[in-house]
């Protein structure tokens, strides 16, 4: 299969939250339509709700395992064992790259931000921030572990 990380970038990069360009790039190998990949992604963008908790695209990247990996029984206490290892070994190649999957520490801000209303996505938005990086890096990262 050939590469989507520079087609998760530019999803990103054409103004879709970082979460909404990592998970509807990768859906539809899962079975999923892109429309509603993008709808199920939307609000984990900004760390969650732009609270700047876990990264959007850390929290995209659960979502892909689960679509993959996921289990739908209740009592499979392996099932439930096993996505949550996937998840953490996806999380924590992520956070060997970056020291943090916490939205908040890889932007650099303190805190969560006062308003819910995203920034003007500029030339100067994506040039001061590391988004575009860390999309491509959770794109490698599921193509290495889940492709």
């Amino acid at each position: 299969m050939e590469s989507r990380v520079r087609q998760a970038v530019e999803t990103f990069e054409s103004g879709y939250t970082c979460a909404q360009s990592v998970f509807a790039t990768y859906a539809d190998l899962f079975g999923m339509d892109r429309e509603t990949a993008l709808r199920l992604a939307s609000p984990m963008g900004g760390g969650v709700g732009r609270m700047r908790e876990i990264c959007g695209v850390v929290s995209a990247m659960a979502l892909l395992a689960g679509l993959k990996e996921g289990n739908t029984d209740p009592a499979n206490e392996e099932g439930k064992e096993k996505i949550y290892l996937l998840v953490r070994e996806m999380a924590d190649k992520f956070k060997s790259k970056n020291g943090t999957i916490i939205c908040r520490e890889l932007l650099g801000i303190e805190g969560r931000e006062e308003s819910a209303k995203p920034s003007a996505r500029t030339r100067e938005y994506y040039e001061s921030r590391p988004c575009s990086r860390l999309v491509a890096e959770a794109s490698g990262i599921i193509e290495e572990m889940l492709l």
